[in-house]
């Protein structure tokens, strides 16, 4: 399994002090079982005593990305058309190769999480 966070959410978890060691045990968690799974490979987990919450699509579960993140008291849930949007994404990432994976990484438009974290 591998872990990755796209940009976007590398910065607004950096502004919301949220850290990779955090990251990885929301993912520990999710793997539990205690996530919201809102169909489609999306998932929605929240973080920092429930204050984020954070969007994370899967490609069937060897790949997870954390894709978007947002603050409660700024928003109560997703669209409808964003969860379209991250549905059509986590059907994207299924299909991407491990060569089109490392190009993601080397051009940094996905960042990559430690391999700490391991499946049940």
């Amino acid at each position: 399994m591998r872990f990755f966070k796209t940009i976007e959410f590398a910065k607004a978890s950096r502004v919301a002090k949220i850290t990779d060691p955090q990251l990885q045990a929301a993912i520990q968690q999710t793997l539990q079982g205690r996530v919201i799974d809102l169909g489609g490979g999306v998932f929605k987990k929240r973080l920092l005593e429930n204050r984020y919450r954070s969007i994370l699509v899967t490609d069937g579960s060897s790949r997870w990305v954390y894709e978007y993140l947002f603050a409660k008291k700024d928003l109560a849930n997703i669209t409808e058309q964003d969860l379209q949007r991250f549905r059509v994404l986590a059907k994207r990432y299924a299909v991407l190769s491990e060569q089109q994976i490392d190009a993601l990484l080397m051009d940094k438009l996905l960042l990559e999480l430690s391999p700490d974290v391991k499946p049940f």
